[in-house]
């Protein structure tokens, strides 16, 4: 699958009329001011979530030609091919996109370990947010709880010395 820049087309259908969006069978997505669509990525056998991120036109291409996920890295400012220096791909075996097409669902299976998040974890939603509190009075300090009580590989041993995508 090797898939060049310059071979993939990153031209989609016009926006014509509501009906051709939401009813119709063309491709027309409607990314952000930023140029960006929102991404659900789910692991295609259990339904887990595994990552929210981004994909611009390129990025959206690239996944369809490819069958790989392709994000757009806001932090970064780049295409990013996900499991590209992990070897944790994600082969695309679904893709649905929402009825006003801003938003894509990917059903994936990773390679490897199974493992999505650069953390180690095998989903970047490896915490929830502890919404117990004292007489139903909300805090604005919850705590985050481990869902995921263990990771699946060491960032250290997978990433070497490379910079943490994670910006303060």
């Amino acid at each position: 699958m090797g898939t060049t820049v310059s071979s993939v087309s990153t031209a989609f259908g016009s926006r014509v009329s509501i009906e051709q969006v939401e009813e119709g069978s063309d491709l027309a997505p409607r990314f952000d001011a930023s140029g960006l669509l929102t991404v659900v990525t789910t692991d295609a056998e259990s339904g887990d979530v595994m990552m929210v991120g981004v994909m611009n036109a390129e990025a959206l291409a690239r996944t369809i030609a490819t069958r790989e996920a392709h994000y757009w890295n806001r932090s970064r400012q780049c295409l990013w091919r996900k499991g590209a220096t992990s070897g944790l791909i994600q082969h695309v075996l679904e893709m649905r996109i929402d009825d006003d097409q801003d938003a894509i669902w990917l059903r994936v299976h990773t390679a490897g370990t199974g493992a999505n998040c650069h953390v180690g974890y095998r989903s970047c939603f490896y915490r929830r947010v502890d919404l117990t509190s004292e007489e139903g009075i909300p805090s604005s300090s919850a705590a985050l709880l481990f869902c995921e009580t263990h990771k699946i590989f060491d960032p250290l041993a997978v990433y070497g010395d490379a910079p943490n995508p994670t910006k303060l």
